[in-house]
Order: structure tokens, then sequence, then C-alpha cells
């Protein structure tokens, strides 16, 4: 499942903007993706044909730059992003249950987001903090030791 782009004249006009200001410096794209993931929370096909119009640049380059670097999304994310560390450590210490509950929890598989727009599921690798595995994060949050439990309890109150 994934959520439909609502793209708004004064976020086109903001990233227009943005692109200028960046233009006058050597490198524009890269500080104009970054502004265009803030300004729509994800860079579409059709916020990469803006950026093309605007730079100059093939929609080929522009979308390899995007699809290469997991900073920047194709799609837009939920209000609440779950990431659930698959990375060995995590694993071995069973994350993998945990990411179970939470697609059992949220209706949805990894790397997609729930109808309403809520939440997002992704699978991530390591973030360093092997010593509480297995983790999981809700934005900024960090949850270590998770369980099943834990997943419900953090779903509960986000509800």
């Amino acid at each position: 499942m994934s959520v439909k782009l609502q793209m708004s004249e004064e976020q086109i006009q903001l990233l227009k903007q943005k692109i200028a200001e960046h233009k006058q410096k050597p490198g524009p794209l890269m500080p104009t993706l970054h502004d265009a993931q803030t300004i729509f929370g994800c860079i579409p096909l059709e916020v990469q044909k803006i950026i093309s119009e605007e730079l100059g640049e093939s929609i080929a380059k522009i979308n390899g730059v995007v699809t290469f670097y997991s900073r920047f999304t194709l799609e837009p994310k939920g209000q609440h992003v779950i990431g659930v560390c698959l990375g060995t450590a995590c694993y071995v210490r069973g994350s993998q249950t945990v990411i179970d509950e939470f697609k059992k929890l949220l209706n949805i598989g990894s790397n997609q987001t729930t109808e309403d727009g809520k939440f997002t599921l992704v699978e991530t690798r390591c973030i360093g903090a092997c010593g509480l595995a297995p983790v999981f994060t809700v934005g900024d949050d960090v949850y270590g030791t998770a369980t099943v439990k834990t997943a419900k309890e953090v779903y509960d109150k986000l509800q």
C-alpha cells in the first residue's frame, strides 16, 4: 500500500526558490534533493521532473542519485516510521519476531505504509546499538532489548 503524494503550488514554488539559490553554487543537485525530501517528504518522479527542468539535469541521473542514497525515498512515509533492525546481532536475538509482530499489528508488510498514512514499517540494518539487541526505532527513539510485548506497547502508545 502506498500513500499518494499531494503537492501544493506553495511547495512547488518553495522548491523552485531553493533550486534557484543552489544554482548559484557548484554542485546544486544534492542540496536540492535534500530540500525536496524535506518539502515533500519524498522525491517521486513528479518532483524529479521539476528538478530536472530547473537544473537542466536528466531524470535518469536524478533518479539514480535518489535511489542510491537511503536518505531519499520515492514514496511518502507515514507519520510514524518504525524501523526494525535485522542486522546480525539483532536478528540472532529475535528481531524477526518483533518485525513479524509489527506486520501483524499494522496489517502491512516490510517497507510499506498503512492506508491511513500513520505508520511506515521498514527493515533496517545495524544502527550501532548491538549491545541493546534486538532494537527498533520510531522516529529518533530507540527501543532496546525489544520483544513482541515491547512492540505491542509502543504500537498502543502511538494509536
